[in-house]
């Protein structure tokens, strides 16, 4: 039962860096951007948070170095696709690759470094419960902020008049000018959120996930957070849950390694490839049901006057 325990635990914690991202993600396209260069943002940012924690000791500060990142490429690609209406596309692949190699480079110095080992997090009363307490309570604080912050960002789509100017920015943006919204500001400001969301899931990754750094620690999970939203038909709390159910995926190969299975090691670390893969073909299968919830005017670009 204790190793049932380790691989929720573990679940939540890879899920988190998921959830983190995708979220962040979720906004931009609610705002009709998608940003393909979420994987190139969280690597910086995972670099930047790691070099800061090393240097400062501080993982306050390491995350907050990571978000500026985020923010800072988000901008720089917003710049792009939404004033001079470059391909979205193509510029979120290009600032994915720049991100790759910038970030190998910066990290040259940084591969055999150490960050200060820092005490475990513990819920007083309630970690201590067999089974549960290690399952579900010993988590970094951000693990349970994460859960609050999808929470309150369905609040924000679907409660409040910010979160409907946002949506309507997605399904109409022609509507949005016309009614006097500002339209690209709305858009840019979407898309620096997005971009901190995906520096604080990179600077996780480097400073509390693996606490270390090496070129491509990332892994790819920056591909499968935007394949989340796409699986999560742009709801957060679906994006939640998937990315709980890819998180454990991914840890469950760790598992199977740890009980013995005889699989061989390559295979077991496709599998939260494959899992992306197999999702994104069952829920292409029907394309009615992707335009329904897809925001009408994503990946499109907006013409103010036309």
């Amino acid at each position: 039962m204790e190793s049932y325990a380790l691989l929720i635990a573990a679940t939540l914690n890879a899920g988190t860096v998921l959830a983190i991202a995708a979220l962040g993600l979720l906004i931009n396209e609610k705002a009709g951007i998608v940003n393909l260069g979420a994987e190139g943002m969280m690597l910086c940012a995972a670099i930047a948070g790691f070099a800061t924690v090393v240097h400062t000791g501080s993982d306050l500060l390491g995350f907050g170095a990571g978000m500026a990142v985020g923010a800072l490429m988000a901008t720089i690609f917003g710049g792009l696709v939404i004033w001079l209406n470059t391909n979205q596309y193509a510029t979120g692949l290009a600032l994915s690759l720049f991100g790759a190699g910038f970030s190998a480079f910066a990290g040259i110095a940084y591969v055999q470094e150490k960050i200060p080992e820092r005490e475990s997090f513990d819920i007083p009363g309630l970690s201590d419960i067999p089974l549960v307490g290690p399952a579900l309570f010993k988590h970094h604080p951000l693990v349970y902020l994460t859960i609050v912050f999808a929470l309150a960002l369905i609040w924000f789509l679907y409660k409040t008049r910010s979160g409907l100017i946002l949506r309507s920015v997605g399904e109409s943006p022609e509507s949005a000018h016309g009614l006097g919204y500002p339209v690209r500001k709305i858009r840019l400001l979407a898309v620096m959120v997005g971009g901190a969301l995906c520096g604080l899931a990179g600077a996780y990754i480097s400073v509390i996930y693996t606490p270390l750094w090496v070129e491509g620690i990332v892994a790819g999970k920056g591909w499968i957070a935007l394949a989340l939203t796409t699986f999560a038909t742009w709801r957060p709390a679906r994006v939640l849950l998937g990315a709980y159910l890819f998180g454990g995926v991914t840890m469950l190969q760790f598992h199977l390694q740890g009980a013995g299975v005889d699989i061989p090691s390559q295979f077991l670390s496709m599998l939260p490839y494959v899992a992306t893969i197999v999702v994104l073909a069952l829920i292409s299968r029907n394309p009615r049901w992707i335009r329904i919830n897809m925001p009408a005017s994503i990946g499109k670009p907006f013409y103010p006057g036309s």
